[in-house]
């Protein structure tokens, strides 16, 4: 098993005034040659968006584009004439495709948005594009894992254009579990939204991370409750 930590503070950090981001990856001004992806992850951006600010009309085109609302909401268009509202406990997929352009405004005039927004590279290129959006009850994922985005066809949660499982956990002190890859050969990249853990041998905090390659299983333990988001992902050569 090979295990690679980044911790919080190790991030680039850009502010925009309106707009704070942390990249896990090399992103727009930050380049890390060392923290290019992992494997099909690209970007893992932890964004604060002030209010009645935002995202303007930008084209994408062959990225699964993710977006999981932390507190707030976000106010989502597109060139399909599609207009949603993406609240906490939501989560949104886009498959960008043969190219699609979209907006991202924080949905309130005053309050801020915290998000996360997550691009992986597709498994299939020049699809149609696609959204899907939904909500996920937190008391689904209390003390377990909760799929909320996975392959095509598979039915858990949303479809993705890639052989990749998503997964939120709320967990109180005190708890422990094993995961497995889903598919064989993926990673897993388990990034800490709130509270700590152990996994790996390594205590994590807040926004830390772990990456996991080449493994059966990693066991993960609670010294304080968490809030845990779990990215199963091929690892591309």
């Amino acid at each position: 098993m090979k295990t690679t930590i980044h911790r919080a503070d190790s991030r680039g950090f850009a502010n925009h005034g309106w707009l704070q981001s942390s990249h896990t990856f090399s992103f727009a001004g930050y380049y890390n040659p060392d923290r290019i992806h992992f494997g099909a992850l690209r970007v893992l951006n932890d964004d604060t968006v002030k209010g009645g600010m935002g995202f303007g009309a930008h084209p994408h085109d062959n990225m699964e584009i993710v977006s999981i609302p932390l507190s707030g909401a976000l106010e989502h268009r597109d060139t399909t004439g599609r207009h949603k509202i993406i609240n906490q406990h939501d989560v949104q997929i886009m498959s960008a495709g043969s190219g699609i352009e979209h907006s991202e405004f924080n949905a309130s005039k005053t309050e801020p948005v915290k998000f996360l927004q997550i691009w992986l590279f597709p498994k299939n290129r020049d699809v149609a594009p696609r959204y899907d959006q939904q909500t996920f009850e937190p008391a689904d994922r209390h003390n377990r894992l909760q799929v909320v985005v996975s392959p095509e066809g598979t039915g858990e949660g949303l479809p993705m254009n890639q052989d990749a499982w998503f997964s939120l956990g709320n967990f109180d002190k005190g708890q422990s579990f094993t995961y497995s890859p889903k598919k064989e050969g993926n990673g897993l990249y388990l990034f800490v939204i709130g509270g700590t853990v152990t996994a790996g041998g390594e205590t994590l905090g807040p926004r830390d991370a772990i990456a996991v390659e080449n493994y059966a299983q990693l066991d993960v333990a609670t010294s304080e409750d968490a809030q845990l988001l779990l990215m199963d992902v091929p690892m591309l050569a």
